[in-house]
């Protein structure tokens, strides 16, 4: 038996239906894991629940695995090093002397959104924290820095190779059915895949745009006017605004210069950039053909050490150097004392402890979709990859389809990552399956599937972005101190706007034989004709 047909279909769906209504995606994971091995057991739950908990241990018991599990553990212990060490304040310190407008305070946040691109969670928070007081001065509105901080969370990480968050994609792709036929390495797809993540580019291009243009338009321009007629930064009717965070918790932090915060960034990027083709030159010495470093240096092309790396070896190393680096820099400026420095790495850790579990759970459930019976799953992505490519399903409507219903799922649920684990071990053999059946040429079948998994991370991101109930939503009213319903009431428009333009770009793109640069054209067209007309026909009643 190859797969259980359409048995497989209830363990991703238990887990949809329940993430919508318990809003609890670890809960859901978990019972869509547990209902695909009760139907692997035959109903035995004694068998179901020591195969799930066998499960469980064996997706952690893979060196890929380990290493993205304990990279993901390490960069929240850095975040927790720079949460304590007053950098971010005094970066922001720096920048109030040269900020006197407020477009360049708003291209200041935009910048630093960008460039704390780590974590999601310490970018809303730490560039509230170093941005609040210069807008506040320069008397931006709380829901605007908050848009900003939001758009710039997300958006940037999951762009970005050396961030928890890619990462993470990274290991779903790799594992997922199908992938092994396209012959790249997942950082290769990764990278090849940051153009065809519309939603997450065309969202900084959004904010950008405002930022100059300053056409503001729907509940934020209504929040604008309330500003200026009442000098308040905030609408009182939303509700009280959170209380400041202070991310600084050591007395030394008064010490910290502007680029306190920038080294471990720099310190990071430099490392994982050497270490990325360092590593396939290290393991490529094999005695017999290669029998040195240098001597790989000298065969391997850059190239193609970058192309066949194994990421989770390079980021893991990367991220030990930037810890222990950073640990040392710090404890010299006098930063922090040893017993505070291992405070706030035993914090930071502890911060990802949620995410890590989705991830172990995502790995779980997507073994389950992927194997055979024979080796312990339900066979679900070979069965729907045959349904599909049996029933003449056209290739060119995949992308629309999988980014508006990821959309979906990571709006109600306020999770991308639970959207990543349920939909990428679906999409990949789909879209593999339908381009074999068409005979389309591996560069072609590469293609279809960057747009497919492209359209899943934007789709997901754009619930990330805009849910009331996800954290980074939530984290981005706090690190502005705006009240959290002002801030999804005027950011939701401007979210839906990109989501909209991106339909329209998949949707046009796919019809024209699943083309990049047509998709980007019809996004911009479409982004084009919303931001002429929008701000004159959208206003809040």
């Amino acid at each position: 038996m190859e797969n259980f047909g359409a048995w497989g279909l209830i363990p991703p769906i238990l887990t949809i239906t329940l993430a919508f209504i318990t809003k609890d995606v670890i809960i859901a994971l978990f019972l869509g894991i547990l209902s695909g091995s009760l139907i692997v057991a035959g109903g035995n739950i004694f068998v179901a629940i020591l195969s799930l908990t066998d499960m469980l241990a064996g997706s952690l018991n893979d060196g890929w695995n380990i290493r993205i599990f304990l990279f993901c553990a390490l960069l929240g212990g850095l975040v927790g090093m720079l949460s304590r060490t007053g950098s971010a304040r005094a970066f922001g310190q720096w920048a109030a002397k040269r900020l006197h407008t407020q477009k360049s305070s708003l291209f200041m946040t935009w910048i630093c959104g960008v460039i704390i691109f780590i974590d999601d969670y310490f970018n809303s928070l730490a560039v509230g924290t170093v941005m609040r007081p210069i807008t506040d001065k320069n008397k931006i509105p709380r829901a605007k820095l908050a848009y900003i901080l939001d758009s710039t969370a997300a958006p940037v990480c999951i762009i970005v190779p050396i961030s928890s968050w890619v990462i993470t994609v990274m290991s779903l792709i790799k594992g997922s059915e199908g992938f092994d036929q396209l012959n790249i390495s997942e950082f290769s797809f990764f990278m090849k895949s940051v153009p065809f993540n519309v939603y997450a580019l065309l969202t900084l291009i959004m904010v950008v745009t405002i930022i100059i243009t300053s056409r503001d338009f729907g509940a934020m321009k209504k929040s604008i006017e309330y500003s200026k007629e009442t000098g308040k930064l905030f609408n009182e009717s939303y509700g009280p605004a959170p209380g400041e965070i202070k991310l600084e918790g050591d007395d030394n932090a008064n010490k910290a210069k502007p680029f306190d915060m920038l080294f471990p960034i720099i310190v990071l990027i430099v490392s994982a950039v050497v270490l990325f083709p360092l590593t396939t030159w290290i393991s490529s010495v094999d005695g017999e053909t290669i029998m040195s470093v240098p001597h790989a240096i000298s065969t391997i092309s850059v190239g193609e050490a970058f192309n066949n790396t194994d990421a989770s070896m390079a980021l893991f190393y990367a991220v030990v150097i930037t810890l222990s680096l950073t640990y040392v820099f710090y404890l010299v400026r006098g930063l922090f004392s040893i017993k505070s420095a291992s405070d706030s790495l035993i914090e930071g850790v502890k911060s990802m402890v949620p995410a890590l579990i989705i991830l172990t759970m995502a790995w779980t459930i997507g073994g389950i979709i992927k194997y055979s019976p024979a080796e312990g799953g339900l066979g679900l992505a070979s069965y729907l990859s045959d349904v599909v490519v049996g029933g003449g399903f056209p290739l060119m409507l995949v992308p629309m389809i999988v980014f508006a219903l990821s959309a979906l799922i990571s709006f109600a649920t306020g999770t991308s990552w639970g959207t990543f684990a349920i939909m990428i071990p679906i999409v990949m053999p789909i879209i593999v399956g339908l381009g074999q059946s068409k005979g389309i040429d591996q560069a072609a079948l590469i293609n279809a599937c960057l747009f497919g998994v492209s359209s899943v991370l934007g789709g997901a991101v754009f619930g990330d972005h805009a849910s009331p109930i996800s954290d980074t939503t939530i984290l981005s009213s706090t690190g502005a101190s705006c009240p959290h319903l002002e801030h999804v009431r005027t950011q939701l428009p401007y979210a839906l706007t990109v989501a909209s333009c991106v339909f329209v770009g998949y949707l046009v793109g796919g019809l024209f034989n699943m083309s990049i640069l047509v998709t980007w054209i019809a996004a911009l067209l479409a982004f084009a004709l919303c931001m002429t007309f929008l701000p004159k026909f959208l206003s809040e009643k």
